[in-house]
């Protein structure tokens, strides 16, 4: 099966015709991943976290991989108060995080750290949201190790869990396995509410019911 897309451009277009932005900084940041082809989660589910910020009300909001700020200026921009930890590899990508907090106002509510996102995540307890955009393989393994550090009833949100299709390959690379097996695991738990939007690539929304 080749790769495809999850919603039907029509209605992408549609729905981001909806979607206006005026935010300068958001324009600056999808213009740069544009340019250089790299991956954010795009206006549509930042939109989304913005939304499940304000419901959800987080004190801690835990990210692994967090890239250049993108997802976590979503976040940022509907939180009044609490923290948002962002994790990266590289630091040229935490030091524009960096310079887009101060820059905005938000830098109060974050904390940056470059390396491995989730032996970095390990050191927070009662995590309120953790959002998972890490390597593929790995989403499986991270969700079982940082079960224990979520708070009473965490979201977890994973963006690309459909995987542009390929969780519906015969034959399935490394990555693929980890987003399929990530997905049956907390479908599966019965500590957890768990649905997929079909938004974008896919964006994986578990709630913990205790």
């Amino acid at each position: 099966m080749e790769t495809m897309n999850i919603t039907d451009p029509k209605i992408h277009e549609y729905l981001m015709n909806l979607a206006h932005e005026d935010d300068r900084h958001i324009l600056e940041m999808e213009r740069i991943a544009k340019e250089r082809n790299f991956p954010i989660v795009e206006r549509l589910v930042g939109r989304l976290l913005f939304l499940l910020a304000k419901i959800k009300k987080p004190s801690l909001v835990v990210e692994l991989g967090s890239g250049f700020g993108y997802s976590a200026y979503w976040f940022a921009k509907a939180m009044d108060a609490g923290k948002i930890v962002l994790t990266d590899y590289r630091e040229e990508n935490i030091a524009y995080a960096k310079n887009l907090f101060r820059e905005t106002g938000h830098a109060g509510k974050a904390e940056f750290h470059v390396g491995n996102a989730v032996e970095i995540a390990k050191d927070y307890q009662n995590i309120d949201i953790l959002f998972i955009d890490i390597e593929k393989r790995d989403y499986f393994d991270a969700v079982r190790t940082l079960l224990p550090n979520l708070g009473s009833h965490a979201l977890i949100i994973a963006d690309n869990s459909l995987w542009y299709g390929k969780i519906l390959d015969d034959e399935k690379d490394k990555e693929t396995i980890g987003i399929v097996r990530f997905n049956e695991y907390l479908s599966e738990n019965p500590d957890f509410m768990t649905t997929i939007l079909p938004l974008r690539d896919g964006v994986l929304l578990a709630c913990k019911l205790s």
